[in-house]
């Protein structure tokens, strides 16, 4: 039976017996006694040595351990903490001498302040210049999803350029950012690793694979999706891409590696690019963003309800479909949508009257397709 440590409280209770026991005619429950402050302190004592077991016991097993005792064992697996990383993307800027260059270490900035430097420098041709930057890490040394932004965003030269235009005329949206890995998403993946076989190729080692590349929180694998010797990986980044529903901001393809077909971009370029080196046959990858496929919801019987509990019911039906959603035509039950929404309170009596304007049953997207919450009507 699980071991049952005794509080504070009861340890003072036990020691103060154990004196009264052991000195008879004592009596260490008075207050001020040189007694009872002897006892309360060795109470004190032992109430810290039972922590300690406690946190030893924590970090002795896979399951419970913590911080770099969780490390150690991950590593066990070949399983790593991922690195933060920063965002990249191409800046371009008009001009109007050709042959003047953005040299290689030029700074940039973006209008909340936050830095970029230029990687690979270009020169002005045909009025305007191009050039690829990484975002920098912040003055604490933090790097991550921070960086990531839209396309278009405006960039501003550090460092006034005769002839170049100080701010941009167009960028591509800068990926790849992404925090620190987080214990919790470390243990997933090194319990995936314990409970499952040596990466030789099969089908769940591509969605491993995948979920090795920082920000990848979800992936699913699709054998022969492209024809035969192919694979499809299809990513889902919920934090890193949060901005953007969780889905990768890229376009789909195969690695810079590999010859056969068009390079993937963006954030679908990191996960190809890994793949290819760690996997252990000839496949062609192809590394793609799920299409979301949105499911408006008409629900009767709480057209009273306040706006809280509104963002509840919103938020118990796009947690459902985190679950059990996936590109490969999986079925969100709507039973399971039911149950997610009666769980919240004051939703007693509700009734789901329509999805997508039809009568409401389990939801199967297409191949390829996820399935995301679109508005929630009361009537």
């Amino acid at each position: 039976m699980p071991r049952s440590r005794p509080t504070l409280t009861q340890l003072r209770a036990q020691v103060a017996q154990d004196i009264a026991s052991a000195l008879q005619g004592s009596d260490p429950l008075l207050r001020f006694s040189n007694l009872q402050i002897m006892g309360a302190v060795q109470a004190a004592m032992e109430n810290l040595d039972q922590g300690y077991l406690d946190w030893i016991a924590k970090q002795a097993v896979p399951y419970t351990s913590t911080d770099e005792f969780l490390e150690a064992w991950a590593g066990l697996k070949d399983v790593f903490r991922e690195s933060a990383t920063s965002a990249t993307g191409t800046v371009t800027f008009a001009g109007t001498l050709d042959g003047v260059p953005i040299p290689i270490g030029t700074p940039i900035s973006r209008g909340d302040g936050i830095e970029a430097t230029v990687t690979v420098g270009a020169s002005v041709s045909g009025g305007s210049v191009t050039v690829t930057a990484v975002v920098n890490a912040d003055p604490s040394g933090r790097t991550g999803a921070f960086g990531n932004c839209e396309a278009n965003t405006v960039w501003t030269l550090g460092t006034a350029i005769a002839t170049i235009a100080s701010s941009s005329t167009g960028s591509s949206a800068f990926t790849g950012g992404a925090d620190l890995e987080l214990d919790e998403s470390l243990k997933t993946r090194m319990l995936e690793a314990y409970q499952t076989d040596p990466l030789i190729g099969k089908t769940g080692d591509y969605v491993t694979w995948a979920k090795q590349v920082n920000g990848v929180t979800r992936a699913w694998c699709w054998p022969n999706g492209m024809g035969g010797g192919t694979v499809v990986v299809y990513i889902m980044l919920d934090v890193t891409e949060a901005a953007h529903g969780g889905f990768p901001q890229g376009s789909d393809g195969v690695s810079l590696s590999d010859p056969r077909d068009t390079a993937a971009t963006g954030d679908q370029l990191a996960v190809a690019n890994h793949i290819y080196t760690v996997q252990t046959n000839t496949a062609l990858v192809y590394v793609v963003a799920p299409i979301a496929s949105v499911y408006n919801f008409t629900i009767s019987g709480l057209a009273g309800s306040s706006g809280g509990t509104r963002a509840a019911i919103a938020q118990a039906i796009t947690d459902t479909f985190l679950r059990e959603g996936s590109p490969n035509r999986g079925t969100v039950n709507l039973g399971d949508i039911e149950s997610a929404i009666a769980a919240v309170p004051l939703t007693t009596g509700f009734v789901i009257t329509q999805i997508n304007g039809g009568a409401p049953g389990n939801i199967t997207p297409p191949q390829g397709h996820l399935p995301v919450l679109g508005t929630v009507s009361y009537v």
